[in-house]
């Protein structure tokens, strides 16, 4: 194979790539700021998500992934293009071959979108796979036998639930929401609740630092700054992760459900190893407290989080272009 083989986690949230030898060589938002005037790209990743809310009205901010797939095509092989040169050089005689992700559930033009997208960002050959079989091949999970295993993958546009057998997917179900509906709700509970407006990257902040699936024992704090919906001006609280539990419920009953549905349609002996074996978490969402608890409690089948839930996806992309052989069947490819 000419040229770099690498696997990408084209999330809602981040963009993460995987080199052979290497592991996971980017870790970067699926963030984009560019110019409103000329579409001058002038800033991608970490750089870019320092500016959300705070660009005066010529530069627009963008994320331009959505619910798990491309909500603006010109913008998001500008990125990708930007992180191909970043983890493959500028000036490429060979141009990468490149496995990118995406949700089980997507339609065959969201597919074809981020086919396009990535041969037009500077790809030599492009393939897809689903993120759940990814998922699976990054956290080492042994998928190649007729044994069920069960993989939820809770991203930042997407939470997706999948029964894997003999390298391919039995029964999935995907929701279009994760993460960042979650840091959605906790935004609105606080605007309701405290006439409180804050941005997306202050709700994701009390997400990560008190968030919980289920009250704890001992409530956790912090103080939250915004502007006051009243008055205008600037104000604090300070919030109780009893709060933000209460205002991530409806939404985490969804994510649970879609868990259940999968479930209820698995075939019988694959339910059986299912209840041996338990559920995997991977993705950024699973890191929220007592998550994997809360599904343990609501589906009677024990839940654990992979070693490395963020990084699972991207590296079972690149473990699966190096053997492209054994799961050419369940890709999507062009070339």
């Amino acid at each position: 194979m000419f040229g770099k083989a690498i696997g990408i986690d084209l999330g809602t949230a981040n963009v993460l790539v995987y080199m052979k030898g290497k592991g996971i060589v980017l870790n970067e938002p699926s963030v984009v700021a560019y110019s409103e005037a000329d579409s001058r790209v002038l800033a991608v990743g970490t750089a870019a998500r320092r500016m959300l809310g705070r660009v005066p009205d010529r530069v627009k901010v963008s994320r331009p992934m959505r619910d798990g797939v491309i909500a603006d095509y010109t913008v998001t092989q500008a990125m990708l293009r930007h992180f191909i040169q970043q983890v493959c050089g500028r000036l490429q005689i060979f141009k990468p071959t490149i496995m990118v992700c995406i949700p089980a559930g997507v339609t065959a033009i969201e597919s074809r979108a981020v086919l396009d997208a990535t041969l037009q960002a500077g790809a030599r050959e492009a393939h897809l796979i689903a993120e759940p079989l990814a998922a699976a091949i990054g956290a080492g999970v042994p998928i190649a036998g007729p044994s069920g295993n069960l993989i939820v993958d809770i991203g930042g546009g997407t939470s997706e639930a999948a029964i894997i057998s003999l390298n391919d997917i039995v029964v999935s179900s995907s929701l279009r929401m994760g993460g960042d509906k979650l840091d959605e709700v906790i935004a609105t509970y606080i605007k309701r609740r405290y006439n409180l407006l804050i941005g997306e990257r202050t709700a994701e902040d009390v997400k990560v630092q008190i968030g919980s699936a289920l009250p704890l024992a001992r409530d956790l704090e912090v103080e939250v700054r915004g502007r006051d919906q009243v008055d205008g001006l600037p104000k604090t609280i300070m919030l109780k992760s009893s709060d933000v539990s209460e205002a991530m419920a409806e939404t985490l009953a969804l994510i649970i459900a879609n868990v259940k549905a999968v479930l209820e349609q698995t075939p019988p002996e694959l339910s059986a190893d299912v209840a041996d074996r338990g559920m995997l978490l991977t993705g950024g969402g699973s890191l929220l407290r007592n998550l994997d608890t809360l599904l343990s409690r609501e589906t009677g089948v024990a839940a654990y989080v992979a070693e490395d839930p963020l990084a699972c996806v991207a590296v079972g992309a690149g473990r699966a272009l190096e053997n492209l052989e054994i799961y050419r069947h369940c890709l999507t490819s062009a070339s």
